[in-house]
């Protein structure tokens, strides 16, 4: 049955490649569905972007994806995307990863992560947002940071790794 839904995912993905990147969000919503993603009426879900594996996939009332978000969902870990979010074109959200394993194999036992991101932020584009991470409420993730801790709330954070610039109060 899970690899049964793996493919599904994959063929609403491939679908919605030749559906207009900035139209027909009613449609795009609704494939999503059928693939097990938990998406919200509201939400503006651009084209060009890809949701990998079958993990729990939620966005909340009126977010934005733009052109080109990409998801590497994992069954053992979700990924939640608020209300009032605007998510930039590129944008990757990866829940899962390796522990550092011995020299003759660096790229150790997987894991896996879930990944929340809270109300009303923005993430600006081609930005890394990666497992085991929680971004608070009103937070703006400058364009082409990498995420790799949480992020308290109403907090600006941009780098490579992304760390704190400034309140945003």
């Amino acid at each position: 049955m899970r690899e049964r839904f793996l493919w599904i995912r994959h063929f609403i993905n491939i679908i919605l490649m030749l559906v207009p990147h900035s139209r027909m969000f009613a449609f795009r919503r609704f494939a999503l569905s059928i693939g097990g993603v938990n998406i919200h009426d509201s939400v503006k879900f651009c084209g060009g972007g890809w949701i990998h594996g079958r993990g729990k996939l939620c966005v909340k009332k009126d977010t934005w994806l733009s052109p080109k978000t990409i998801f590497y969902t994992n069954s053992e870990a979700k990924i939640e995307i608020g209300k009032k979010c605007d998510i930039g074109p590129g944008v990757k959200f990866m829940t899962g990863g390796h522990e550092i394993g011995p020299t003759s194999r660096r790229a150790g036992k997987g894991v896996s992560n879930e990944i929340i991101v809270g109300d009303g932020t923005w993430i600006g584009g081609y930005s890394i947002i990666l497992g085991g991470v929680s971004i608070g409420k009103g937070c703006v993730i400058a364009s082409g940071s990498v995420v790799i801790k949480n992020v308290p709330e109403n907090t600006l954070v941009a780098g490579v790794p992304a760390i704190k610039k400034r309140d945003l109060t």
